[in-house]
């Protein structure tokens, strides 16, 4: 496999477009474009592509008090890269709007560690390379079968707020939507795809925010998708939710620490992982919920069996159970697991471990498996935007700032936050909707039991139920760093979007 950039004078072309030509305004609000032409081979096949790569302006209408028009105000540029085939029927060929979570994530992570042309060698757990990294070409990118625009909201990566704007303002779970909808309705109308199958993919709370678009996208802009690929699903976080008297979290996270005791070890091997997770979700379901559901009122031998059920999945001792009264708070699993190793487990991938300061303390001092990704996607990033895809900004590329804290919820003021009503809702109106959810079984941060009780409570009609395939696999949160799992997410996202373009 080996990847062209085009070295012609030609290749890197830095064009700015006003927003309103013409048109004056202080703050200067204007697009900042650089166009590249690539070529890679991927299994033989020769793809030839077009990359685009700047921040558009979003500009919203506004009105005075007397509902006089005041114009398009421009209120954000948002940074994004587009990738598009060469000599391809725009009628046809599919385009998928991709984008990270967080909330306060650019897309870096699933644009070169899944989906694009360019990807991240950095090795896995327990083999990781060192810096300095390097980049490969991608023999999985989903540009075999879409074309792909990577988004960053507001305020990550190089998106801004225009001058005079407050950053605050698109820190929330509805502005976040609306901003995002808005860019996807300008980008598609200023390409000329508006009769292109589209698709969103999302990961982590990226997922959310696709489930909002879904309904954002058909009911302001009356832009119906052809699907949902969500990455590590959490589409309602009343799943993951460990308030006192709220148990449900306890219940979706069990398979995941029976599935990361037995990657360690702390279980043996004398059964499959499958056969492991069967009996951890039944159990969880089952035997598990009911005592939580009981509390007080279950008996001392009852606590004492589901204790040493509990211990005997997940590779705790009775006691730790016990002495937390059956519900073991995920920090403290994270540090207790592989306690006499003095390791702790990671929370984005329970695969990676790390090693604290205080081997005897509560909880870990960090997360090992976001730390193994956090330096090759942020260096090999930076390098890629600017050599190989001429856009060039003196910004701090932000990953994961925390410039977005704190996040607005206020639309669900006195409940839990839950995007899969919208969802539903969406798949209602539009019946031809696919959704595709892919989970890992080492991810604590979207656990795959989760998604799954989300999925059974979407109260869809029966006649709609075949409309969402879901996939797993034997990694994390990015399961996409697991060579085996990148192999077989690609031939799972290809099959899709091939069934919900039909």
């Amino acid at each position: 496999m080996t990847h062209n950039p085009d070295k012609t004078p030609d290749a890197a072309v830095d064009v700015k477009v006003d927003l309103h030509p013409g048109a004056k305004d202080s703050r200067n609000a204007t697009d900042e474009i650089s166009v590249t032409r690539h070529s890679v081979t991927v299994q033989g096949r020769t793809l030839t592509y077009t990359v685009t790569a700047g921040t558009l302006v979003l500009a919203e209408e506004k009105h005075g008090k007397d509902g006089e028009a005041e114009g398009a105000r421009p209120r954000a540029r948002v940074f994004f890269v587009a990738y598009a085939l060469d000599e391809q029927d725009e009628t046809t060929r599919p385009v998928t709007f991709a984008f990270n979570g967080g909330p306060g994530s650019p897309s870096l992570w699933l644009h070169l560690g899944l989906l694009g042309p360019r990807r991240v060698v950095m090795g896995d757990a327990g083999a990781l390379t060192g810096p300095p990294y390097t980049l490969t070409d991608n023999e999985f990118t989903l540009l075999t079968h879409t074309d792909l625009v990577f988004i960053d909201p507001v305020s990550t990566g190089y998106s801004r707020v225009t001058e005079g704007e407050k950053p605050g303002e698109f820190h929330g779970f509805k502005k976040d939507i609306e901003s995002v909808g808005d860019f996807i309705r300008l980008w598609t109308s200023r390409a000329g795809r508006w009769l292109s199958p589209k698709f969103l993919i999302g990961e982590s709370y990226g997922t959310m925010r696709s489930a909002g678009l879904s309904g954002y996208l058909q009911e302001r802009h009356g832009m119906f998708l052809n699907g949902l690929m969500l990455i590590s699903t959490i589409l309602d976080y009343a799943t993951v939710d460990t308030t006192p008297g709220h148990d449900l979290a306890y219940v979706t996270h069990l398979p995941t620490q029976a599935a990361t005791a037995w990657y360690h070890g702390a279980l043996g091997r004398r059964r499959s992982l499958k056969a492991t997770l069967r009996e951890a979700e039944a159990f969880a379901d089952g035997e598990y919920a009911s005592a939580l559901h009981l509390g007080a009122r279950l008996t001392g031998p009852q606590r004492r069996r589901v204790a040493q059920t509990y211990a005997r999945l997940t590779g705790l001792s009775p006691q730790v159970i016990l002495q937390n009264d059956l519900r073991v708070p995920l920090a403290r699993f994270r540090k207790e697991l592989l306690r006499d190793r003095n390791l702790t487990v990671g929370r984005l991938d329970s695969r990676f471990t790390g090693m604290d300061r205080d081997a005897g303390g509560s909880q870990a001092d960090y997360d090992p498996s976001y730390s193994a990704i956090l330096g090759p996607y942020t260096a090999t990033f930076n390098h890629y935007v600017r050599a190989e895809l001429g856009y060039q900004s003196d910004l701090a590329y932000e990953v994961l700032s925390g410039r977005t804290q704190p996040w607005s919820y206020r639309e669900f003021e006195g409940r839990h936050v839950r995007a899969a009503d919208t969802l539903r809702s969406a798949m209602h109106q539009n019946p031809h909707l696919k959704v595709l959810v892919t989970s890992g079984y080492y991810d604590f941060a979207t656990p795959y039991w989760a998604a799954r009780h989300t999925l059974d409570h979407l109260q869809l009609d029966p006649s709609l139920r075949g409309n969402v395939r879901e996939h797993f696999y034997e990694a994390g949160h990015m399961m996409y760093v697991h060579l085996p799992s990148l192999a077989q997410q690609y031939t799972d996202l290809t099959a899709f979007i091939e069934w919900a373009r039909q």
